[in-house]
């Protein structure tokens, strides 16, 4: 089985070391010192507190890996379109591509019942043919509900849980996501497969909407944000508004945001991944968490201030930051 996995970070970096260790051979895409660690040492991962070495073969381009009948996708959205216009050579008929990213993907509004006739989403596919390079048929949805960390290139902490959810966009999986499942769960992780893999991720997005662009903006943890009632209660209204529009495209959440904000204030004083991101430079991912929701509100005619409020301050941090860079 060839498997190629592009962006050897946390979520890229576990899964290739998990599938390295059921003795697949892997292929990771990695660039400038993550690359030189893992040619020299492979993939370390530390949890359960050992810290072992799982060999891949690290390139820079995938110019010369050929077909592949998996490939890994785990990048943030502002590194995907180009990503995944670098693939095509590795796409074969039968190819299945995976997923792993946060919020929203450019195929969301494929094979979902209450889908506006407008299906593309200009905030994350500008150019709307990322299906030209990744047919939608050959896509595989991953939302990931576990915490790790890439202490240093090429080195990653499983921090806590082990869950992927995944799933196909047009509905009930087909053999080879069924097999992927057997394969993920041979590696270890505790694998779901979902029959509407869009309503998985709608209910991810709505803590990631909210605590992600409201920690950037005041640089504070998630128990902070929580304990706050006045944040508490903004980021609740801009929930309840994504909970309506999950209604109207099929995607309903039964939780309230009282409860999946109780939830999240048990995971403690942790650093969302955009404050990270903030603090590192680097660009941050809002289109795919806030963004491309405020897009599907105004396809649907539906107001949402407090989305928009958080869409449009979340913007002109990343225009400011870009700026000063």
């Amino acid at each position: 089985m060839n498997v190629c996995v592009y962006g050897a970070g946390a979520i890229g970096g576990l899964i290739a070391a998990r599938l390295s260790a059921t003795g697949i051979a892997v292929s990771v895409i990695a660039r400038g010192d993550t690359l030189q660690s893992l040619q020299q040492h492979g993939i370390g991962l530390t949890e359960d507190n050992q810290t072992r070495f799982y060999p891949v073969t690290a390139i820079s381009a995938p110019d010369n890996l050929g077909v592949q009948d998996l490939i890994i996708i785990a990048v943030k959205q502002p590194s995907m379109n180009p990503v995944i216009k670098q693939l095509k050579p590795l796409i074969g008929e039968h190819t299945r591509v995976l997923l792993a990213m946060n919020g929203v993907p450019w195929w969301f509004f494929d094979g979902l019942p209450g889908a506006p006739a407008d299906y593309l989403l200009n905030t994350i596919d500008p150019l709307g043919d990322l299906r030209e390079f990744i047919p939608s048929h050959q896509v595989i949805g991953c939302v990931v509900h576990l915490a790790a960390t890439a202490r240093s290139p090429g080195m990653i902490q499983l921090s806590m849980g082990n869950n992927l959810i995944i799933g196909e966009p047009y509905g009930a999986p087909s053999e080879p996501t069924l097999r992927l499942g057997k394969l993920l769960e041979k590696a270890g992780f505790n694998v779901k497969i979902s029959p509407r893999i869009q309503q998985d991720i709608w209910y991810k997005l709505l803590g990631n909407m909210t605590i992600n662009p409201v920690s950037a903006l005041t640089r504070a943890t998630a128990d902070r944000i929580l304990d706050d009632p006045l944040v508490n209660q903004l980021c609740c209204k801009a929930m309840r508004e994504a909970l309506e529009i999950g209604k109207l495209i099929g995607c309903i959440v039964e939780q309230t945001p009282e409860e999946r904000n109780v939830t999240t204030r048990k995971l403690g004083a942790f650093k969302t991944s955009m404050l990270q991101d903030v603090e590192a430079g680097r660009p941050l991912e809002y289109e795919a968490l806030i963004g491309v929701v405020y897009e599907i509100a105004e396809k649907l005619g539906k107001e949402v201030p407090y989305i928009a409020a958080l869409y449009g301050l979340i913007r002109q941090l990343d225009n400011s930051q870009r700026q000063t860079d």
